[in-house]
C-alpha cells in the first residue's frame, strides 16, 4: 500500500454491468493526460441500467488509501486498496438493496441504499469495514434519493431526495451513530447532487424535472443542522443539472448537465452567494446528451467528467478563475458507466 495514497494519480469509474461490476482504473499523467491501467471486478454486480441515478457511486476515502464502489445489482459495496497498479479489491461488505451513493469521514462511512431507502453505516477497523450498531436510518417510501455526503467537518450527514424534492439532515453523533432527520424543502425541484466549501456552504444541483432549459443550483447555510437558503434556483439556461463539485479554493462550483454537454461554473461568494459566470464553461460535445457524474483531482488542476452515452471520459485543466482548458477524452467505457473518482 502506498502511504496515505500519496503518489497515486489516477481516475477511477465503475462499470455497473450486471454480470460482473468492474472498476476501470486510469492513470493520470503530470499534464492531466490519462492513460488505461486496467479493470478489476467489485465482488458484486451493477443494475446495468445506463445513467446510474446517484451522485457519489465511486469514492475515494479522505486519506488516499481506498476506493469505494457501490454494487447496486448485488447490495454490497467494494473496499479497494488503491496504488500505481491500480485498485485491488479487500473485500464486499452487505449494505442494502441497490446502493447508490457512498459518503466517507475519518474511517465512518455511510451507504445510500434506494431498493427500500435507507442509509446504513460502517466503519474502517484493523480487519476491514465492520457494520455500526444501531447506525440503520429508513427513508420514506416515495424519497427516491440521489446523493449522501457528509459536510466537511463530519458534523452532519445530508441526502438529497428527489421525489419529495427534500435536503434531509442527520446529525452526526460522536460514534458515528445518526440523530433525528430534519427535512427541509429544496429551493428548486429535484434536488440531485451536492458539495460543501470548506466552511460549510452546501451547493446543491436542481434538475428541475428534467425540464428544458430549466436546470439551476442553489445553495444555504447548515445553521444548527437546518439548511437555511442562500441563493435559491440560480438557472443556468441548460438542462438536466446533476453533478456538482467545489474547487479548493472555495470560490466555484463546476456543475455539469447530462442533456446538452456543458459544464457549468458557478461563483461562490464569501457568504455563500452563488452567482452564474459561464454556463458553458466546458464542453464533452455541445448539445449531445450524456455528460455526468464529474471528478476534481486532489490538487484542483484537473476536471473530469464521464460521457456515459460516448462512452468516454473528457479532461479540463482547471486554471485562474476556474477557467476550463480542454486536454482531450478516452474512450472504452460500456453505455453503463457511472460514478468517478479522481486523484
Amino acid at each position: 500500500m502506498t502511504e496515505a495514497g500519496a503518489q497515486v494519480r489516477a481516475v477511477y469509474v465503475q462499470t455497473n454491468e450486471p454480470e460482473a461490476n468492474r472498476v476501470v482504473a486510469f492513470a493520470r499523467g503530470a499534464d492531466g493526460a490519462l492513460a488505461r491501467i486496467g479493470s478489476v471486478e467489485t465482488g458484486g454486480a451493477g443494475d446495468g441500467v445506463p445513467h446510474l441515478t446517484s451522485q457519489g457511486s465511486v469514492v475515494l476515502t479522505a486519506d488516499g488509501r481506498h476506493l469505494l464502489v457501490t454494487n447496486a445489482g448485488s447490495g454490497d459495496l467494494g473496499v479497494f486498496d488503491v496504488g500505481p497498479g491500480g485498485p485491488a479489491l479487500l473485500e464486499t461488505v452487505a449494505t442494502g438493496p441497490a446502493p447508490k451513493s457512498v459518503a466517507e469521514h475519518d474511517g465512518l462511512v455511510y451507504v445510500l441504499n434506494t431498493g427500500t431507502p435507507s442509509l446504513v453505516g460502517l466503519r474502517f477497523a484493523d480487519d476491514g469495514l465492520v457494520a455500526l450498531a444501531g447506525s440503520e436510518r429508513e427513508l420514506g417510501a416515495g424519497a427516491d434519493p440521489a446523493q449522501v455526503g457528509f459536510s466537511r467537518d463530519g458534523s452532519t450527514l445530508v441526502v438529497t431526495e428527489r421525489g419529495t424534492d427534500s435536503i434531509v439532515v442527520f446529525p452526526v453523533g460522536g460514534e458515528g451513530v445518526l440523530g433525528e432527520p430534519r427535512a427541509h424543502a429544496s429551493s428548486g425541484p429535484t434536488p440531485y447532487g451536492f458539495a460543501f466549501t470548506r466552511s460549510g456552504t452546501l451547493v446543491v444541483t436542481e434538475a428541475f424535472g428534467a425540464q428544458t432549459g430549466k436546470a439551476a443550483a442553489s445553495s444555504y447555510a447548515l445553521n444548527g443542522g437546518a439548511p437555511a437558503p442562500i441563493s435559491r434556483s440560480v438557472g443556468n439556461g441548460r438542462s438536466e443539472i446533476c453533478w456538482a463539485v467545489v474547487t479548493n479554493d472555495d470560490r466555484y462550483a463546476l456543475t455539469t448537465n447530462f442533456a446538452d454537454g456543458a459544464v457549468s461554473r458557478y461563483a461562490i461568494g464569501a457568504g455563500g452567494e452563488l452567482k452564474l459566470e459561464d454556463a458553458v464553461a466546458g464542453t464533452s460535445v455541445e448539445g449531445r446528451s450524456g455528460l455526468r457524474d464529474e471528478g476534481l483531482t486532489s490538487d484542483g488542476r484537473f476536471l473530469y467528467a464521464i460521457d456515459a452515452d460516448a462512452g468516454r471520459i473528457y479532461g479540463w485543466a482547471v486554471g485562474d478563475g476556474a477557467a476550463l482548458s480542454p486536454l482531450g477524452s478516452w474512450d472504452g467505457l460500456p453505455a453503463t458507466v457511472a460514478g468517478m473518482a479522481a486523484r
